[in-house]
């Protein structure tokens, strides 16, 4: 009776350990910022912008604080600054591409989303066009970015 008691705990202890590791949270894409878009850039309108890894500044004031990094798939989820002029505190998901021969212009970004109400629901929302950069980001051109 006793080796009955002894297996069914250790069978009731493995069973614990097994559901704790399948409880565990996946982690998060770990993916980080490419080299060719980390710095600071101005846009075709002049516009200034600094990213890292974990900040997408367009100046003089909007914010984006990078959740998520899917370089496969070229795009970040980032939830917006709560001092943003618009869609405090919201979430965004924000495609990217590369350019060739179009220089100084090496690549350009989609505010695909930006008033999701989750990180979750802004990246799945909607995914920008990049086989048509002109038109392809909601009906816009992407705004193509150049180094400062």
């Amino acid at each position: 009776m006793k080796y009955i008691i002894f297996l069914a705990i250790i069978s009731l202890a493995f069973s614990c350990i097994s559901t704790r590791q399948a409880a565990t949270p996946v982690a998060a894409n770990t993916d980080t910022i490419p080299s060719l878009i980390k710095g600071d850039f101005a846009d075709d309108y002049d516009i200034r912008y600094t990213l890292t890894d974990s900040l997408f500044t367009q100046y003089p004031q909007a914010r984006y604080h990078i959740l998520k990094w899917n370089t496969k798939e070229q795009y970040f989820v980032a939830r917006n600054d709560t001092a943003n002029p618009s869609e405090k505190g919201l979430y965004s998901r924000i495609d990217y591409m590369y350019f060739q021969n179009m220089e100084p212009w090496h690549w350009g970004f989609c505010l695909t989303v930006y008033n999701a109400p989750s990180d979750s629901l802004a990246e799945v929302q909607a995914i920008a066009d990049r086989k048509n950069p002109r038109k392809g980001c909601n009906g816009y051109p992407f705004s193509r970015m150049k180094r400062r």
